[in-house]
């Protein structure tokens, strides 16, 4: 009996493992507030993996830059959330498998807490310029129970004091009792993969000759823990590291931006997958 329990023990991981991935919602390209729908799809974007980027569609904030240019709904793209995407996606997902063993899908995975439970399937979750998002109640406490259940989320691209005030008053929908603390240099999420001790600003292509976005001028690298000491919310304030993905290949986009903005990825990737 005992050799039989351990037969059956992996038929029954192997099942749990298919029968998540069709329940994941298939994948979709949404037009780009970049790039529209002129990304060609790599070749193999239908083989799955263990690893996918995950960005996280949300609808417009007070400070969304973009309000008013686009009078489609938010859910079919062309909105804030897009900004970035999906080169950022695609390319930081090849360094991840360059850089690692991780096993990581070619494409991203846009996914909307507004969705059923499709945001469970994805333990790693992305959004850019959060200082301009306009997260519901309903999606905050979404967030909140995903996070708890174990999910990751960074939240990016967020700059200056009315961004970064806006960002904390959502997170207080989130978790009403956690703050944003200062992660410390000798977190595990720092030394996962690479020791990143001597962090910097990561200025977006934009905002290259000034180094800072508004008056933020300052880098800080933020997270909310769980009771058990686990960081919930990676937040990047100050600093574009989606553009650090994004143009990685520009010799325009100077490289140590992108070797600082890779390798913060990969260690947050590293940890989610492992705490």
């Amino acid at each position: 009996m005992r050799n039989i329990g351990r037969a059956i023990l992996p038929l029954i991981f192997t099942g749990a493992m298919i029968t998540a991935v069709f329940a994941q919602r298939a994948f979709r390209q949404y037009p780009s507030v970049e790039y529209g729908e002129s990304i060609p799809l790599p070749p193999d974007w239908k083989q799955p993996a263990e690893w996918t980027f995950a960005r996280l569609m949300f609808p417009p904030g007070p400070l969304d830059g973009y309000r008013g240019r686009f009078d489609g709904p938010w859910q079919e793209g062309l909105s804030l959330w897009t900004q970035d995407y999906p080169r950022a996606d695609r390319s930081f997902s090849n360094m991840v498998r360059r850089l690692t063993r991780v096993q990581a899908r070619s494409v991203e995975q846009s996914v909307s807490l507004d969705d059923a439970d499709e945001v469970y399937n994805w333990p790693w979750l992305y959004a850019v310029q959060v200082g301009e998002w306009g997260l519901t109640e309903a999606e905050a406490k979404k967030l909140r129970d995903y996070l708890l259940r174990g999910g990751f989320f960074m939240a990016d691209d967020c700059h200056g004091t009315e961004e970064q005030a806006y960002f904390e008053k959502t997170m207080k929908m989130v978790f009403p009792d956690r703050k944003l603390v200062d992660i410390p240099n000798g977190d595990p999420i720092f030394h996962t993969f690479f020791d990143l001790d001597d962090r910097f600003q990561i200025p977006g292509a934009e905002h290259l000759v000034t180094g800072h976005k508004k008056d933020g001028y300052f880098a800080h690298w933020k997270g909310i823990y769980d009771d058990k000491g686990r960081i919930m919310v990676a937040f990047s304030l100050n600093s574009d590291i989606g553009d650090s993905w994004e143009f990685m290949d520009d010799p325009r986009y100077p490289v140590r931006f992108s070797v600082l903005g890779a390798k913060i990825g990969v260690n947050y990737v590293i940890y989610a997958m492992t705490h």
